[in-house]
């Protein structure tokens, strides 16, 4: 029993002195721990970052320092409340683009700070991001379209999920420079005031990450292709040229094609061909100026019977001894037309009844062309000697 006794006794000794021991390291004074820092979050951007939090409630709290780089930089932010509900933000601009790790520490007025709370792997965006970057695409097959002789509709191609905008320049009706904005969950946008051939520009804008406090714009301009204008049908005429197909009567001359009716038109109110040439036949029109680049061809057929689902479109700058002397069902006729000068713009195959508006892209490496010739090898009713077509329009690249 007495050697319990003892036993006791000296571990009460020990406990308490080493109990006491942190005096010594405190010089009389006690540590204290302002309240930290809750709730932290970092949205980064362009060579910064935000820091958002929910301050602490201690109210002897006084300021806020952010540290990184091992300590050696920081910022401090003053404690304006201590409402848990209000947010405390901090921007820290001039970093390098590069993956930090900041501390933040609560402070009070006698310079006690809080435990750190810790912010890790925190990526900074900047050059190398940005040279990353490309424009938006543009819809390659139809990039725009008039939808009046000042007024265009603007086609795109899906954007990346990261693209927040895309600028577009342009120049208006009455040669101002404009602006519009292209939202990424649209494909297309309108301008209603618009200088027809001049350029337009775009260039799209980007966030690395969801949240981010800057979009990085690419860093230069693309430009549209210039969008094709309806040829001036006004100036549009007939020619005759050798074994050219006439016509069924007076009303229904190749004017008819550019008289600028809209859809499928009913006799007399067409072209319609003579019963005296078999197809393949061939009529010829002069557009009136010479275009450095035609781009598309629309054909209207009938309301009924004998539109061409399979033709081909030739063009040619100057006929001056282009005639062609072999008629259009001739097997040699092609080559004789290539011989005399004559460019396939494009061969035309419809699987429809041939009535409705059908427009075609024209080949992309075709010469200037003022003087059109169609050759129309079948038509759906498979009539042999008979066509019939409602209107014809071109388009070319101003």
């Amino acid at each position: 029993m007495r050697l319990f006794i003892l036993a006791g006794l000296i571990c009460m000794m020990g406990c308490s002195k080493k109990a006491t021991d942190y005096r010594s390291f405190l010089n009389g004074g006690e540590i204290i721990y302002p309240g930290t820092v809750s709730n932290i979050k970092v949205s980064p951007g362009n060579g910064r970052i935000q820091i958002r939090w929910q301050p602490s409630p201690d109210p002897s709290v006084k300021k806020y320092i952010v540290f990184w780089n091992n300590g050696i930089d920081s910022s401090v932010i003053p404690a304006t409340t201590d409402k848990p509900g209000d947010t405390v933000k901090c921007i820290i601009s001039n970093l390098s683009e590069y993956t930090y790790n900041f501390l933040i520490y609560s402070y009070d007025s006698a310079g006690n700070r809080s435990i750190a709370s810790e912010i890790n792997n925190i990526k900074v965006y900047g050059n190398s991001y940005l040279s990353s970057l490309y424009n938006r695409p543009y819809d390659i097959i139809e990039p725009g379209v008039y939808t009046s002789p000042t007024a265009v509709t603007l086609k795109f191609g899906t954007p990346d999920t990261i693209n927040v905008t895309t600028e577009i320049r342009y120049t208006d009706a009455n040669g101002i420079t404009q602006q519009q904005w292209l939202s990424p969950d649209s494909t297309s946008i309108s301008i209603d005031s618009y200088q027809p051939g001049s350029t337009i520009y775009y260039k799209s804008g980007y966030i690395p990450v969801r949240g981010a406090i800057d979009t990085f714009f690419v860093t230069y301009y693309d430009s549209l292709p210039h969008i094709p204008v309806l040829c001036n049908k006004s100036l549009f005429s007939a020619l005759q040229l050798p074994n050219d197909v006439g016509t069924y009567e007076g009303q229904t001359g190749l004017d008819k094609l550019w008289d600028g009716s809209v859809g499928p038109q009913s006799y007399p109110n067409i072209f319609h061909s003579d019963g005296s040439h078999s197809l393949p036949h061939h009529f010829t029109f002069d557009m009136g100026q010479l275009y450095n680049e035609l781009t598309h061809v629309e054909i209207t057929g009938r309301n009924c019977c004998n539109n061409p689902d399979h033709f081909e479109v030739w063009g040619i700058a100057d006929i001056t001894n282009a005639a062609t002397t072999l008629p259009g069902n001739d097997a040699g006729w092609k080559d004789e037309a290539i011989a005399k000068g004559w460019t396939l713009l494009q061969d035309v195959t419809r699987t429809d009844d041939g009535i409705a508006p059908f427009k075609i892209n024209l080949r992309s490496d075709i010469p200037p062309v003022r003087y059109i010739r169609i050759r129309v090898l079948h038509v759906t009713s498979g009539d042999g000697s008979y066509s019939n077509i409602s209107e014809l329009s071109f388009w070319a690249r101003p």
